[in-house]
């Protein structure tokens, strides 16, 4: 597959570019994961996840993958991998740090990668609550469309009260109805990447769909 141009979707806004600062801050945001892993924290807990799910090699798409942490620890385990972002800066920095993987600069709500499909599309780092206003149930049309007939989307996300700087207040409920308007049914719910009983604390919510 051959990249989109990397100029392609050059004004795209959404919450997180509220927030985010350009090269430096991408590079800034890699380094405090950088930091934790030398530091013997644990930050791959969403890969396991996902590979738990489906044996590799699985194709999966990471939609909002940022840097690249899960994606590039996904080509490792022997996944089939793309990162999409809507971040110029931070697709950027991915590229520099993962030449296997593929990473693409895309709008989440106008993605079309043709006759592309996947086993897994992951959305977490809570590109949910990061969407720009609005566009939640775009975001996940095309994310059905871009999963095989028995494809798995998995989002993940802090809940009101605990999301990030700048992003949304996303309720479950509010998750849900976009999902169903999107195609898309529930399968499970859990609390935490280490499948927590759902609703453990009541701050993180982590959601299986599938095509309905």
């Amino acid at each position: 597959m051959t990249p989109p141009d990397p100029d392609r979707f050059p004004e795209v806004r959404t919450r997180w570019s509220e927030v985010s600062g350009g090269i430096d801050a991408a590079h800034a945001y890699q380094h405090r994961f950088d930091e934790l892993v030398r530091e013997g924290i644990d930050v791959d807990g969403e890969a396991r996840f996902v590979t738990g799910l489906k044996e590799a090699p699985a194709r999966i798409l990471d939609a909002g993958c940022g840097t690249g942490r899960i994606a590039t620890k996904l080509t490792a385990l022997g996944h089939d991998v793309v990162g999409v972002d809507a971040d110029p800066a931070m697709i950027e920095v991915a590229r520099e740090r993962d030449d296997v993987t593929r990473f693409v600069h895309a709008d989440l709500t106008e993605l079309s990668l043709t006759s592309q499909t996947f086993d897994i599309v992951l959305l977490a780092g809570n590109v949910v609550p990061y969407l720009a206003d609005g566009t939640l149930v775009d975001a996940l049309r095309r994310m059905r469309e871009h999963l095989t007939l028995d494809g798995v989307l998995v989002a993940g996300w802090s809940l009101p009260g605990h999301e990030p700087k700048g992003a949304a207040a996303v309720d479950v409920e509010t998750y849900e109805h976009a999902a169903f308007a999107a195609g898309l049914v529930l399968m499970t719910r859990y609390a935490s990447w280490d499948a927590e009983r759902w609703p453990g604390e009541g701050s993180y919510a982590l959601t299986l769909h599938r095509r309905r």
